[in-house]
């Protein structure tokens, strides 16, 4: 039976012309297309969102830190402004009436003997104070951070005089230092009656009772503060240091004070600030600058010249004198213990 021929199939594709190709070809390189125009504005777009982003974020952070900004101007720099205003007027304080008064205030200032003597007090408090406490306080937070049987009642013990008011101390160490009080007792059983005496009201040991109160006070929590310091460094630190054959001692002051150095140096500026400042209600409940001005410092005076003689712009420009003190200090301090921050 003789085969039929094969229709043609009426679905293929129809041949391509050469001219249709070269206009299809001319149309994609002629016209962009919409991914390639969005491709181009695209790093335009990126940068424009991150600075929008980045200004939402410090309008976000500035709106974080204004409330704490605000209270630092009114409670920090207003306080400041100030002081230096009063000190340059005559002013006896609540409804009278202030007149200028320029630099006279501390013209008087560097006439007046009882500024003096408060000014060699200061200086005397300080100088013996600060290295006592902190190397003290150094020693006994080492001597805690070894954790010897009992060491958590010595770190209970070193709040007590955080959590006693100063009044209840000031109470407390009248009678250590009355006439008939702890420490002449203690002469006496040592036979040592000729050095008894009533230490708060003689002019010689008077400042003495101050300095003794002020360690107590703040030592305790000096030694708490470098005994957490401690307490970060790496126990193998000290322990390849006792396999080398040092002692306490050595590692003590070879090893923990050079780590904790900058530490040490936030502690003494700490110190030194309460000293200055913080320490005239000492003197205050216990002695009251005397007897005579035996015991005045200068942040007593700013006290007394302000509340006791209504002298409240003599009063600040002590106040004044007692800020540059400070702040010299805090330069000293940081000087000598290389504090970069």
């Amino acid at each position: 039976m003789p085969r039929r021929s094969a229709r043609p199939s009426t679905t293929s594709t129809p041949p391509r012309s050469k001219t249709a190709g070269a206009v299809r070809r001319i149309r994609r390189t002629a016209l962009p297309t919409a991914g390639a125009s969005m491709t181009a504005l695209s790093p335009d777009v990126v940068a424009l969102r991150r600075r929008r982003s980045r200004r939402r974020s410090e309008m976000l952070q500035l709106s974080a830190t204004l409330p704490a900004l605000l209270w630092f101007l009114v409670f920090t720099i207003g306080p400041l402004v100030s002081l230096f205003y009063f000190s340059t007027v005559n002013w006896r304080g609540l409804i009278a009436p202030r007149t200028p008064a320029g630099f006279e205030n501390f013209v008087r200032l560097a006439g007046d003997p009882v500024v003096w003597l408060a000014t060699g007090n200061t200086i005397l408090q300080l100088v013996v104070t600060l290295p006592i406490v902190v190397v003290g306080a150094f020693m006994i937070a080492y001597y805690l951070n070894l954790k010897p049987r009992g060491h958590r009642f010595v770190r209970a013990l070193m709040f007590t005089p955080v959590l006693l008011s100063a009044s209840a101390l000031a109470m407390v160490f009248i009678g250590v230092f009355a006439p008939k009080g702890m420490i002449n007792g203690f002469l006496e059983i040592l036979g040592l009656e000729q050095f008894a005496r009533p230490w708060l009201a003689n002019g010689d040991s008077a400042m003495l009772s101050i300095i003794i109160v002020t360690i107590w006070c703040s030592m305790s929590v000096s030694a708490i503060m470098l005994a957490a310091r401690l307490n970060s460094i790496d126990a193998s630190v000290f322990e390849a240091a006792e396999i080398d054959g040092c002692g306490h001692f050595r590692r003590m002051w070879s090893i923990a004070w050079p780590m904790c150095r900058e530490f040490v140096g936030v502690v003494t500026m700490l110190q030194f600030l309460w000293t200055l400042f913080s320490s005239a209600a000492v003197v205050l409940l216990l002695t009251k600058g005397g007897p005579g001005n035996a015991t005045a410092t200068l942040s007593f005076l700013v006290y007394d010249f302000a509340f006791n003689q209504s002298k409240v712009g003599y009063s600040q420009a002590v106040a004044v004198v007692l800020f540059v003190v400070g702040v010299v200090g805090i330069l000293v301090i940081r000087r000598a213990f290389r504090q970069k921050y």
